[in-house]
């Protein structure tokens, strides 16, 4: 796994050990980048379930102006920090080791310009994030939400919760969801 673009091109990231994360593989987070580089100048970024911090990493390389990185497992976050430090990024993230929600209610930004969320799939966490995220002050009507999901993840109650889908994008395996308020 590496940086694809910006300011850290190529260098190389490590990687939590174990299956406890899934990093998004070069090819699918270069097409999502491609999607979301006209957003990422100057961007406060949210990377939640972080993993090695490879997506905020990235966005931070791409020109975001902070990231915070929200993730629970201790060797996860030792591995974003180490990633941190190697890309020269330490100045301008934020890493917290806490449960997504808590993470999520510590942030005193403003406004967040992209949130993006890769949870282990299939167990409904998702919705809980969205629940929390639909009255957090820090979400306007721009901010996007986007999620990385399993293909068979249900999105049908965004609605619902005050959110809108403006775009899915396929994988063979999985699938981004671009989310924003409805």
């Amino acid at each position: 796994m590496r940086v694809i673009a910006g300011t850290a091109k190529s260098l190389p990231l490590r990687t939590p050990p174990g299956q406890e994360t899934r990093p998004t593989t070069d090819r699918i987070k270069e097409t999502l980048f491609n999607i979301l580089q006209p957003y990422l100048a100057g961007s406060i970024f949210i990377d939640l379930f972080s993993g090695s911090g490879g997506i905020g990493i990235e966005a931070l390389s791409r020109g975001a102006s902070r990231a915070y990185f929200i993730e629970n497992a201790p060797q996860a976050i030792a591995c974003i920090q180490q990633n941190l430090v190697f890309t020269k990024f330490t100045d301008r993230a934020i890493v917290m080791r806490q449960e997504v929600c808590a993470g999520l209610a510590g942030i005193r930004e403003k406004k967040a310009d992209l949130i993006f969320m890769d949870p282990p799939y299939d167990q409904g966490h998702e919705k809980r994030v969205l629940e929390f995220l639909r009255s957090a002050e820090y979400v306007t009507d721009r901010t996007l939400v986007i999620v990385e999901a399993s293909l068979q993840t249900d999105f049908s109650y965004l609605p619902s919760l005050g959110w809108e889908c403006i775009r899915e994008k396929k994988y063979k395996t999985n699938k981004h969801v671009f989310i924003q308020r409805g």
